[in-house]
């Protein structure tokens, strides 16, 4: 599938952050709620002077509440528009944008480039503490509170079973004709000083609910209700497992999106539109 840039457009990649505890996700939607697209969307209108929307493509929606410290998108803007205002983009839009999201930077993408399909990892962190006395006011709006002591060591080994390419099914809200394989790179968890126990959560992609059903799974073994091997249970079941709980999504931050090298964005991009499928029982 080609993904050439139109004649007379230029792609700029967009790096940008947000809190997102009053946004309803990342993505437009028909009733009006307020989106970061949305924000983006109409702030790059205004301060462009354009009288059309120009649509950004982003690396990874974000459900409401979740957060975004290393988002990447990309829009597709005339050749002479981007002219016209690269060098004043992002101070303008700093003056344009709401306080709860940034634009950090605005560049012209290289050959290839597909903030979505040209990625080859998406990090997250997902914070939480069982501190008895409840978490930081400050930090109120980034950390889940979660009412048992947790092990992070058992934590720890109820993730191993979970790395690699699997079919994340029962971890996943089921999207029609969407596949809910995925090789999940790296899930550890650290508790820091504080008290803060960070899951650190890394795959080449994500299906939906993915990361807080993980991380829910993880509390339930690390609070003593489910022993080290259940999370590898339900993964090889690949269904959807009603015991799996969906963490609230507050404690969760998109960190980081990784790219290859320029001359292997368009390959990839390539590459990441086909649909996967594990191999058959003793194939191979």
């Amino acid at each position: 599938m080609s993904d050439e840039v139109a004649a007379g457009f230029v792609r700029v990649r967009l790096d940008l952050s947000y809190d997102g505890r009053d946004f309803s996700g990342w993505a437009k939607q028909r009733e009006g709620q307020r989106t970061v697209q949305g924000e983006i969307e109409d702030a790059l209108r205004t301060v462009t002077r354009s009288k059309e929307t120009f649509d950004l493509t982003v690396a990874g929606r974000t459900d409401s509440g979740v957060h975004a410290r290393g988002q990447v998108a990309h829009v597709d803007l005339p050749a002479e528009l981007w002219a016209e205002h690269r060098e004043k983009l992002l101070r303008r839009l700093a003056g344009r944008l709401p306080h709860d999201v940034r634009i950090w930077r605005a560049e012209e993408a290289p050959a290839g480039f597909n903030a979505r399909f040209s990625a080859i990892w998406r990090r997250y962190a997902y914070r939480v503490t069982d501190h008895p006395g409840g978490v930081d006011p400050l930090l109120r709006g980034h950390v889940l509170w979660h009412d048992w002591e947790l092990d992070v060591d058992a934590m720890n080994a109820a993730a191993q079973p979970l790395l690699g390419e699997h079919d994340f099914a029962a971890y996943c809200k089921k999207r029609e004709g969407a596949t809910t394989i995925r090789t999940l790179q790296e899930l550890s968890l650290v508790r820091d000083g504080d008290g803060i126990i960070t899951a650190t959560v890394r795959a080449d992609a994500f299906c939906h609910n993915m990361v807080r059903s993980l991380i829910g799974a993880l509390l339930f073994v690390g609070d003593g209700h489910r022993d080290t091997e259940w999370p590898g249970k339900v993964l090889a079941a690949r269904v959807r497992d009603s015991a799996v709980h969906v963490v609230r999504p507050h404690g969760l931050t998109l960190e980081e999106v990784g790219y290859p090298a320029d001359e292997l964005l368009a390959a990839r991009n390539r590459e990441a539109r086909n649909k996967r499928a594990l191999p058959e029982p003793g194939c191979c």
